[in-house]
């Protein structure tokens, strides 16, 4: 897998609306989950609790929304990088949704779309639509439009 470069903010101006391709599978085990659990202190029993979730809704532990989430700026590396740039800031989301849980053991990889690139103050905001999807699940498990404030060199 190679990723896109934007040799700077006009090569990426000339790619929005597009599709940028996909980041390569990643598992998410329950040592993922278990640490995601500690670090933000949500414990609750559907992510960590593998005998009791077992027998729940999911047939076995999730991982948490906002894990799946927060593996999306990784995956994004996988796929394009902005050169050009002296800084890119995470600025924020315009619209996340979990559609599909993740259950541990599932691969999941996400795909890309830059939807809009606008002057700022001191540089630009695009906006990128993240799809994350997981192996042999119909629905995407989180859609989410990223801001991203790319600072001028």
């Amino acid at each position: 897998m190679s990723v896109r470069r934007f040799a700077d903010i006009a090569s990426l101006a000339e790619a929005i609306g597009e599709q940028v391709g996909h980041s390569s599978w990643h598992e998410v085990d329950q040592a993922r989950v278990d640490a995601f659990a500690a670090a933000t202190g949500d414990r609750q029993w559907i992510h960590v609790d593998e005998r009791r979730a077992a027998e729940g809704p999911f047939g076995g532990t999730i991982a948490h929304g906002f894990l799946t989430l927060s593996l999306v700026p990784m995956l994004q590396w996988e796929v394009f990088d902005i050169e050009g740039t002296a800084m890119q800031v995470n600025y924020g989301a315009e619209k996340l949704r979990f559609p599909a849980p993740v259950r541990v053991g599932s691969k999941v990889r996400a795909g890309f779309e830059l939807l809009s690139l606008e002057a700022a103050a001191g540089g630009h905001r695009l906006t990128v639509r993240g799809t994350v999807e997981a192996e042999g699940v119909v629905k995407p498990v989180c859609i989410v439009d990223m801001v991203t404030y790319l600072v001028a060199v």
